[in-house]
């Protein structure tokens, strides 16, 4: 019957629906509800707060709600970064009694809730600066326990107990020896010496050169190098746009050994010691803009220079020019006007290195070094407007250099030796007395120099590093400082300009060097 057939047959949209309903409920059946974290198997937990102990490292996971979490003998040593930002919930977090050594600035990441918290009864040594930032609500630190080391590390949370409302129990300096035992709270920043400096590579020069001398002209500020195997004396003028020091003018000499400049009287004067051919006196013209020779210097009294010092004596200016040959002796000549004239002839005969113009108890003098004997020292005879021979220093022989220099008033002298070790001479009573020595190995060259408070010395080296000591006023000695890699040096220079100190380095056998002071606060580590 065709109708009865119709009554019994199931229609489509209703079989659609039954197979859509038994889908769903298959999922719904396949589909678990999430389970609840469990406590970690090293931890005891509550409805609100979890009890660790020789945990291996920080669970990933605990129950929903805890507040308050403790952690005792665990089995690591540090505490990476973020390690509960899972637990943006915890208001209190206990972690004593461990072996915990370092923390990461950030370890504390996310617990903006947190208001006590423990890290009393580990090894640690320091605290690395932000590790309490943004724990806005933290009202009690426990500290306790620790080693703590009061250096300069230390001193951002010597800054932050300071200013804080929260609540931290006496903590001590395990080290360093001048604080130790000291409570944290009684330190105050100024305890603490953090600004240091680092000479850094500010620019790297193509060419080699035997000297070095800064000067300041209409406003400018240039540097010469003297570069015997490109038979130039270059001058370099200070970009103040790209900060750095580019090409000016060259002075061409066969083998210039030394290129100081000299401005008497608003006029810029260049001379220029060369091994052959002659010596010879430059002026500056401005039109058009260029050196001129004006002056040669009698080679038959510099045979082989060697340096030149430029000096005033009541009003005069003069220049000397050190003469290392065996028959040779060191010039003096004068300005009278219309150029430099001879006006004297000291220490013949003894192969002269270096000189030094200094003034001591209001009298001028030279101090002369040579590789023959010890250095001698030259007095101003004001009658006779002339140097007299006054003394010869025992200290050593072979002195390459002498400089002398001043902190806090004091003259000091620095004598440098090719072989055997340099010496700081201190001046007391009407002589010089050795204070300290230096070792140098192959030492040409030292330059004395200041930036701003911190006193240096630069020791030059050919066959080591060249070594930058800086001045301590605690022991009234040079310490340490930093090494230098160059090449045979032979002369520096520093130049202070746009707010930058550009330490200028001239190389014999490698590239010239200029190196930046920078300084550098140790407690924003």
């Amino acid at each position: 019957n065709p109708e009865v057939g119709r009554t019994l047959r199931w229609p489509d949209w209703r079989l659609s629906v039954c197979v859509l309903l038994l889908w769903m409920f298959g999922m719904a059946m396949g589909r678990r509800a999430p389970k609840t974290p469990r406590c970690p198997a090293t931890c005891s937990c509550t409805k609100d707060s979890a009890f660790c102990v020789d945990t291996k490292a920080i669970p990933k996971s605990f129950p929903p709600g805890i507040i308050s979490l403790t952690m005792v003998n665990a089995a690591f040593t540090e505490i990476p970064e973020g390690a509960f930002s899972h637990m943006h919930l915890l208001q209190f977090l206990f972690i004593e009694n461990n072996d915990i050594q370092a923390l990461s600035k950030h370890t504390f990441r996310g617990l903006k809730s947190l208001t006590h918290l423990s890290l009393s009864n580990n090894n640690l040594q320091v605290l690395p600066r932000d590790l309490l930032k943004h724990l806005d609500i933290l009202t009690d630190l426990d500290l306790r326990g620790n080693s703590f080391r009061c250096d300069c590390k230390i001193k951002w949370l010597v800054d932050w107990m300071e200013k804080t409302n929260t609540s931290v129990p006496a903590i001590y300096c395990a080290s360093p020896f001048e604080f130790q035992g000291r409570r944290i709270h009684d330190l105050t920043p100024r305890d603490f010496n953090c600004i240091s400096a680092d000479f850094a590579v500010y620019e790297t020069y193509s060419f080699q050169s035997l000297s070095v001398e800064s000067y300041e002209f209409n406003d400018d500020q240039y540097v010469v190098f003297a570069q015997p195997n490109t038979g130039i004396c270059t001058v370099f003028i200070w970009d103040h746009v790209n900060m750095l020091f580019k090409t000016h003018y060259n002075i061409t000499s066969r083998s210039a050994v030394y290129c100081k400049p000299v401005v008497i009287n608003n006029t810029l004067y260049m001379v220029v010691a060369q091994l052959f051919g002659g010596s010879h006196i430059y002026k500056w013209e401005e039109g058009p803009l260029r050196f001129v020779k004006i002056q040669d210097i009698d080679t038959t009294r510099v045979r082989k220079p060697n340096f030149i010092e430029t000096f005033q004596i009541e009003g005069d200016w003069y220049f000397a020019v050190v003469d290392s040959s065996k028959a040779g002796s060191t010039s003096l000549y004068r300005w009278n006007s219309n150029g430099f004239y001879s006006h004297q002839s000291l220490h013949p005969w003894h192969r002269d290195t270096h000189i030094d113009f200094l003034e001591v108890d209001g009298k001028p003098r030279l101090i002369l070094s040579s590789t023959s004997q010890p250095p001698v020292v030259y007095q101003w005879n004001r009658s006779q407007r002339q140097f007299e021979y006054h003394l010869q220093m025992t200290y050593s022989g072979d002195v390459q250099m002498v400089k002398h220099f001043w902190v806090r008033k004091v003259l000091y002298l620095c004598l440098t030796r090719f072989i055997g070790d340099s010496k700081i001479l201190r001046w007391d009573n009407q002589r010089f007395v050795e204070i300290q020595t230096l070792p140098s190995r192959g030492s040409m060259t030292v330059y004395p120099f200041s930036v701003g408070v911190r006193q240096y010395l630069l020791l030059g080296s050919d066959y080591s590093f060249s070594r930058i000591y800086l001045w301590d006023d605690l022991t009234q000695r040079f310490q340490p400082f930093q090494e230098l890699n160059m090449f045979a040096p032979r002369g520096f220079s520093l130049v202070s300009v746009d707010n930058k100190d550009i330490l200028l380095a001239a190389s014999f056998k490698g590239k010239t060097m200029a190196y930046q002071h920078l300084v550098v606060d140790l407690s924003a580590k």
